[in-house]
């Protein structure tokens, strides 16, 4: 049934969330893992269901996103797949910015009805998981639903942070409360045993859909609602055959920096929740680079991308992306390194020292802990980054704080003995 399938992936707004991430690029362009980018995760979940037409929705910062798209999917000129963006448009018919989730996807139907297909797949681009959405897919069509939604068991803690689905014993959706702050008595909803013994008693919302191509034409044209979440979902309940799909492995949410350095340092956990080294790879960027150098390093709990040189004296509990340097008695802990765009000549790392100026990467005698690093930094000798007390909330020139986290900004420049 996947041939019948389109999928789009949605690209969110400005991302402030996570700035400064976002400063540069589109959420979905945002690096992960020390090698990937997050728009890979929902790709290659589509990719590994059979899904290979895909659309990704985007308007802010896109310029990185669009050249990853283009470095990256590539498919036979015999092959009907494709992985396209789909930037804010002017057209005869509409002219501004998309205002949300649902106007995003009614802004771009048009690009949709060339295609012959029986069913929209509608993804987030800021999520972390593993799903086989032809499993989805058949239950969909099994259940003769109009929509479907992927659902995940939640404590009662998480209730007021997402959307809630409350389910019949056939899986039919009856109500869905958008970030509810009360009567949660009234959201419970049956799930396995093993969720109901840890508590988790309500279904939230993944964000991820299936609609019929006929619904959703109906749905977006007869109406100006923006978000599905808040207004598209709710009222078509009513009137619709809406339908949960239950899931209950790893998912997490990562639109905010907090969970965006969890996430990434989950995966350096003996048994990671979120496996990169099973039988479904995460496709990305294809690169010629060498194998990492790596001399008289204590490594613990790291996690090391290909085309680093590294001196360090230890790296604990941490990732380290690509072509990343790092200098002599260093030590690194609990960071998210996320690595260069490219490599400095001999010549340019001579006159940098020549200068006394830092290069690309972290240098000599560093103490880095609780940060996340971000691409293309000079990061210089002694430096010394949050290895005291908690540091409190703010944006500087350099770097932004956030909940005890230091973010160092894309091309930062960190003078030798600088201490944050």
């Amino acid at each position: 049934m996947t041939d019948k399938v389109i999928s789009i992936v949605l690209g969110g707004g400005q991302g402030s969330r996570l700035f400064p991430l976002t400063a540069t690029r589109s959420k979905p362009a945002v690096p992960i893992a020390g090698k990937y980018r997050l728009v890979d995760i929902p790709i290659s979940n589509c990719l590994h269901s059979n899904i290979s037409r895909i659309f990704v929705l985007t308007q802010f910062n896109s310029a990185s996103l669009n050249k990853h798209i283009k470095n990256t999917y590539h498919f036979s000129s015999f092959s009907t797949a494709f992985v396209d963006i789909l930037a804010a448009e002017q057209t005869p018919t509409s002219g501004g910015w998309f205002q949300g989730t649902a106007d995003a996807v009614r802004q771009s139907l048009h690009h949709l009805s060339v295609h012959e297909f029986e069913y929209v797949l509608i993804l987030s681009g800021d999520q972390l998981y593993q799903m086989d959405f032809d499993e989805m897919i058949n239950k969909h069509i099994a259940a003769g639903a109009d929509i479907s939604i992927a659902s995940i068991p939640v404590h009662v803690n998480d209730v007021p942070g997402f959307g809630i689905l409350k389910t019949d014993t056939d899986g039919r959706i009856t109500s869905f409360v958008e970030k509810p702050k009360s009567g949660f008595d009234a959201l419970v909803s049956e799930v396995s045993d093993e969720m109901k013994a840890e508590g988790r008693i309500y279904l939230a919302s993944m964000g991820i859909y299936i609609f019929n191509r006929k619904v959703l034409y109906n749905l977006l044209q007869s109406n100006d609602h923006t978000d599905f979440g808040k207004e598209i979902i709710p009222q078509s309940i009513k009137t619709h055959k809406v339908v949960s799909y239950q899931y209950e492995g790893y998912w997490t949410d990562i639109g905010t920096i907090p969970s965006f350095f969890d996430a990434n340092l989950g995966l350096t956990d003996e048994i990671p929740a979120f496996n990169l080294f099973g039988n479904r790879p995460i496709y990305t960027r294809a690169r010629m680079l060498p194998p990492s150098k790596i001399s008289g390093t204590h490594l613990e709990r790291a996690i090391i991308s290909e085309g680093c040189i590294i001196n360090a004296s230890h790296i604990t509990h941490s990732l380290v992306g690509i072509r990343t340097r790092i200098g002599f008695d260093t030590t690194i802990e609990s960071c998210y390194i996320m690595g260069s765009d490219n490599y400095q000549t001999l010549e340019q790392i001579a006159t940098s020292k020549a200068n006394n100026e830092p290069i690309m990467g972290i240098g000599d005698r560093c103490q880095i802990k609780n940060a996340i690093i971000d691409k293309n930094c000079h990061i210089g000798n002694d430096v010394i980054i949050n290895c005291g007390e908690p540091l409190p909330n703010g944006d500087f020139p350099t770097h932004t704080v956030q909940d005890g986290i230091v973010v160092v900004k894309k091309r930062a420049v960190i003078p030798n003995g600088t201490v944050i």
